[in-house]
């Protein structure tokens, strides 16, 4: 399936000289009396790298057929991390090259969308943000208030996070997936 250039949404998938990217952010411009672009930042879904690539509005994109499938994390042995399709409950084990940085966001039976392209799994997408326990933190310095400075903290899964310095170890905070930055205390 063709689309042009200027219908492409964050997300999407599509294939350029071979290779398939996902669609991370997009803006279309209109520079006056040129000719109107749209500049798309893609992620390579093989490799991981990302580009930014200036398409004409009128450029013709290839769309694969993409299948999304619900999976839950069970657990990981070394580099290969198990997850149970939540329909036919089959436990497929993925490698570290395609879950990546996600795995410091799961728990166990944490629910995922695991993109697949011509029935194979090409990434794994956690929720927009995950609430997550606090294991360790240094105190907070009393009458330090004058700048807004945060502080390292460590989660339950290891991922170490910049927090306000009011969070103490024992607490769950919310952290953003995409850029990996404290939201806010969950109660």
């Amino acid at each position: 399936m063709n689309i042009k250039a200027s219908d492409i949404r964050r997300g999407m998938v599509v294939t350029m000289d071979g290779n398939n990217f996902i669609v991370v952010d997009f803006a279309h411009r209109t520079p006056g009396n040129l000719r109107a672009f749209v500049q798309a930042k893609l992620k390579n879904m093989t490799s991981g790298s990302t580009i930014e690539k200036r398409l004409r509005s009128d450029e013709q994109l290839e769309v694969p057929y993409v299948e999304r499938k619900e999976f839950e994390y069970l657990y990981s042995t070394g580099d290969e991390h198990v997850f149970m399709d939540t329909e036919t409950f089959d436990q497929l084990p993925f490698g570290n090259d395609m879950v990546g940085d996600s795995m410091g966001y799961l728990l166990p039976n944490s629910r995922v969308q695991v993109t697949y392209i011509d029935d194979k799994a090409v990434s794994v997408e956690v929720p927009a943000s995950v609430d997550l326990l606090i294991t360790d933190t240094p105190p907070a310095i009393k009458g330090a208030t004058a700048t807004n400075q945060y502080k390292e903290a460590t989660t339950e899964t290891g991922l170490k996070v910049q927090v306000p310095p009011f969070i103490e170890a024992g607490e769950r905070v919310r952290i953003d997936t995409r850029s990996g930055d404290y939201v806010e205390r969950v109660k």
